[in-house]
């Protein structure tokens, strides 16, 4: 069987990340899209960050603020935000030309999260979605928390620790034969979720799924290291979510 162990410091990344993609699916359309959407995301720190991952894989538009520079650069090499801006106007004029396109985007303005709020408020800017954190703000707009999901579904997680880039492709494509055709949120997570969770992705899955999807999953692994058609050790996590 898959070993049981403990998985590096990410795993909490990518969970957070795929709780916020559960609570964003509600919202979306039945390709599990949010393409259109803009979504304020409040001031950029790690929950943020897992909430701009888990948007981006929805295909929405996002807002971010962050004051601290070294914030936004490393969200920017973390693929996290595609634009670091000066001001809300340069915001708007890049989140306006994504949402009329249906395209994905996440700009991070620096500024206070106070200034920017306090902007977007005089502008008349309202989200579609926001961050539970800022939704008295914007009490028209759809509030995303991490609430629990009340599904028979359970949380499996696998990871590798030796040559990522060649078997979790193979281990997601796995994944996705047990998954039924018509679970478009699960599929749209497994194809997007390594491309905009960057490097916490690497060696790191998360998904949400049926026990029974979960238990065919561990099956199939647990079979590839006996045959010897996965030549590396993997581990894998079940937990009830």
């Amino acid at each position: 069987m898959p070993a049981e162990q403990s998985f590096p410091a990410p795993v909490e990344f990518v969970r957070n990340a795929e709780r916020y993609f559960a609570a964003l699916a509600a919202h979306a359309n039945p390709e599990e899209s949010l393409g259109g959407s803009l979504l304020y995301a409040g001031s950029l720190d790690d929950d943020t960050r897992a909430l701009v991952a888990a948007a981006n894989v929805t295909g929405a538009a996002t807002l971010v603020v962050a004051a601290d520079t070294a914030a936004q650069k490393q969200a920017a090499r973390d693929g996290i935000a595609d634009f670091l801006v000066t001001s809300l106007d340069e915001a708007l004029r890049i989140l306006k030309n994504e949402i009329r396109k249906r395209a994905t985007v996440a700009v991070c303005v620096a500024a206070s999260s106070a200034e920017l709020e306090r902007e977007m408020l005089e502008r008349g800017v309202v989200p579609d979605l926001v961050s539970a954190d800022v939704a008295s703000l914007f009490p028209a707009a759809r509030a995303i928390e991490t609430c629990p999901v009340h599904d028979p579904a359970v949380r499996i997680e696998w990871s590798v620790s030796t040559a990522p880039a060649l078997w979790m492709p193979k281990l997601d494509e796995i994944a996705r034969a047990c998954l039924p055709i018509d679970n478009a949120a699960a599929h749209r997570w497994l194809r997007l979720a390594p491309r905009y969770c960057g490097r916490a992705a690497m060696s790191l899955r998360v998904l949400r799924c049926p026990s029974k999807i979960a238990d065919e999953f561990s099956a199939r692994i647990a079979a590839g290291i006996v045959d010897g058609s996965i030549g590396v050790p993997i581990e894998v996590r079940i937990t009830a979510d």
